[in-house]
């Protein structure tokens, strides 16, 4: 059955973006349904408008105006599949809450995403950056994710295995203008080993016994981390970490570790990867800030938008960093956001 669309014109962004850069669409529409997302999508190409999809706006930077369709992504509900004594998978829409999830999940007792509490944000958007943090990555425990292909317009089921998951990468983000995510199921456990094993976790917890944790008890332990080290984007707004990680070869390490014996690294397969948070902050940046934005005075990774700053001015402060990082230590930093629209 055709349902219609409210489709509205020069419609402002701000509040969609958490940034809070101000930016417009020349048109806009709320989906709550597989439906109208083809109808949406139909209505596009009917009127030759390019496309921008669009969850909770928490890993975007808005460079100026987007000329065509934004669609917002409402589709709402979640539930459970295949429950057994051991473990059950958890089906969220596109539009639901991830940190809302996470919660609801640990309260349910299921294993699996508790270290991903509080990264902002919706379940669809989720696989394309591969979300991790505190030694968890959304491909641990993903099932499949069901889509819309914007060719054929057909619902497909990819297993996690199609997706091409990477370092806060994923098939989503080479092929941006192929698939629309639905849906995603995870794969959690009642009994899995609870992972606590990075440094803030471990202080947090202190001596406590990890038998003696639940995952909601864990997902507690994030929050509480998280909450003294990143700011709140409704309070002070940021996209989260702006800055990947840099991976680099063994030999640019040995030779960066003799001109910095104290860098901050972790092993990657055969690679090492930087903290890239340690070289903003020895760049100096850590706490600094202009008229309109500037960086965390207790995450150096976060970008922050403190007062009224355009998505220019926020890019214009990552691209300094950037250049800074480079020429103090030589390592190119690569920015974890993506970029809409030009100023």
């Amino acid at each position: 059955m055709s349902q219609a669309l409210e489709i509205q014109e020069r419609a402002s962004l701000q509040r969609l973006n958490t940034l809070a850069v101000p930016a417009t669409a020349r048109y806009l529409v709320e989906v709550e349904n597989a439906v109208q997302l083809k109808q949406a999508l139909c209505w596009a190409d009917d009127h030759e408008q390019s496309v921008l999809v669009l969850g909770g706006g928490s890993n975007l930077v808005f460079a100026g105006d987007y000329p065509g369709l934004v669609i917002l992504m409402a589709l709402r509900g979640r539930s459970w599949e295949r429950v057994d004594d051991h473990g059950a998978v958890l089906v969220l829409k596109a539009g639901e809450n991830w940190h809302e999830a996470v919660l609801y999940a640990a309260r349910s007792g299921y294993r699996g995403i508790e270290n991903l509490a509080l990264i902002p944000g919706t379940a669809g958007a989720a696989p394309v950056q591969n979300i991790g943090a505190y030694g968890t990555e959304l491909c641990d425990c993903l099932e499949s994710v069901t889509v819309l292909n914007r060719q054929t317009l057909e619902v497909e089921n990819l297993p996690a295995s199609a997706c091409e998951f990477g370092y806060r990468d994923s098939l989503f983000k080479h092929r941006p203008g192929c698939y629309i995510i639905l849906e995603i199921r995870l794969r959690l456990s009642r009994d899995a080993s609870l992972n606590i094993g990075y440094r803030d976790l471990q202080d947090y917890f202190g001596d406590v016994n990890e038998a003696e944790l639940t995952p909601l008890a864990v997902a507690e332990a994030v929050m509480a981390v998280r909450h003294r080290k990143l700011p709140d984007p409704a309070v002070l707004p940021n996209v989260g970490s702006f800055f990947k990680n840099p991976v680099i070869g063994l030999t640019q390490f040995r030779g960066l570790q003799a001109r910095f014996p104290d860098v901050v690294s972790y092993p990657a397969d055969s690679q090492v990867k930087l903290a890239a948070a340690w070289l903003i902050d020895q760049a100096g940046w850590k706490g600094f800030r202009n008229s309109r934005v500037g960086v965390h005075n207790r995450q150096a990774l976060v970008l922050i938008n403190h007062s009224g700053g355009t998505g220019q001015d926020v890019l214009s402060l990552a691209d300094d960093v950037r250049q800074s990082v480079l020429e103090k230590f030589g390592v190119e930093l690569e920015m974890e956001p993506g970029i809409v629209g030009n100023a």
